[in-house]
């Protein structure tokens, strides 16, 4: 297993996709804050909830200049079907190629359910600051309150 990245960890720059298909980085981010949350599957209950609750604290996470961006393995079309659906006011980016970004720093990994093993993406949120540093790591997270949560540690940075 992959040492997650921690405080005053880089993330590797590895190439994601947009939902509009365009290829992005975190490096694009570089000169503010970026709170960067991965999640299982778009247009599930959970990770709706997340990306709506980060959707409605969107200005203020621009007031703190911090931007945000979420992260699937699902694909670009699915992505851009799931923003539109819900209005979501972040970019979200696919990690579908093989040892993509999400499994370089570990959140893509085996899981267990009902006694059945998979490979799926441990809900995980890292807040990046200005620098390109890891400032702040939420692991396992659980949905509720955590946009708010997220948008106190980066008012606070």
């Amino acid at each position: 297993m992959t040492d997650r990245p921690q405080p005053g960890d880089t993330l590797p720059d590895i190439a994601l996709e947009g939902a509009d298909g365009a290829p992005m980085r975190l490096a694009d981010f570089r000169g503010r804050k970026l709170a960067v949350f991965f999640y299982p599957k778009d247009d599930t209950p959970g990770c709706t909830t997340e990306n709506r609750d980060f959707t409605a604290l969107a200005d203020e996470f621009a007031a703190a200049d911090t931007a945000l961006l979420g992260v699937s393995k699902d694909s670009a079309a699915r992505h851009a079907r799931f923003a539109a659906k819900y209005a979501l006011a972040h970019p979200l980016a696919t990690d579908a190629a093989e040892n993509g970004l999400s499994d370089a720093i570990g959140v893509w990994t085996e899981k267990q359910n009902y006694g059945r093993t998979y490979m799926g993406m441990v809900r995980t949120t890292y807040l990046i600051d200005a620098d390109g540093k890891v400032a702040r790591v939420w692991d396992k997270v659980k949905v509720k309150g955590h946009a708010a949560e997220v948008l106190a540690a980066a008012q606070g940075l």
